[in-house]
């Protein structure tokens, strides 16, 4: 991609084509940061079919997610948690720690050059940016920093090992 696009959306319905279009682009390693996940639609079998494309793309690609809030993954997403028994050794899915939880808004960065960003994860208004390299390397930076402060929160084995 030669320039860098920005688009904002204000729709939940919005929302979904960008994520879905992030997912349509190249790249090595996802990372997602949303409060419990429950707006990525995790169980949609369209979307789990793309979260498996990029997967299945490349034996070095990788899925890093981190929520506040693992309920809604581990209640309502098996079809989520069956992505990540298979592809258990290009995923992890981590929960903050208690002292950032206050953290409100919710982004997915490809490499370090896209990016879906919503500035408060209540609400379905953000942005979408292809080929911005700025904004997606500090936005990788950022989670970055999140990931330091998860622990691993969502295992492929119902037993937790």
């Amino acid at each position: 991609m030669d320039e860098a696009s920005y688009e904002r959306f204000d729709s939940a319905a919005d929302f979904q084509e960008a994520v879905d279009r992030l997912l349509a682009q190249p790249g090595r390693e996802l990372r997602i940061f949303d409060p419990d996940g429950s707006a990525l639609r995790l169980n949609d079998s369209p979307r789990i079919a793309g979260l498996e494309g990029f997967l299945a793309a490349s034996r070095t690609r990788r899925l890093y997610m981190v929520v506040h809030d693992t309920d809604h993954l581990m209640r309502f997403c098996p079809r989520l948690l069956a992505l990540l028994r298979r592809y258990a050794h290009a995923m992890q899915i981590n929960r903050t720690q208690e002292h950032i939880r206050e953290v409100q808004d919710a982004f997915l960065v490809l490499d370090s050059q896209h990016y879906v960003r919503r500035p408060q994860a209540r609400f379905y208004r953000g942005a979408i940016g292809l080929g911005d390299e700025t904004e997606a390397l500090a936005m990788r930076g950022r989670f970055m920093e999140i990931w330091e402060a998860s622990l691993p929160g969502v295992s492929s084995t119902t037993i937790g090992l």
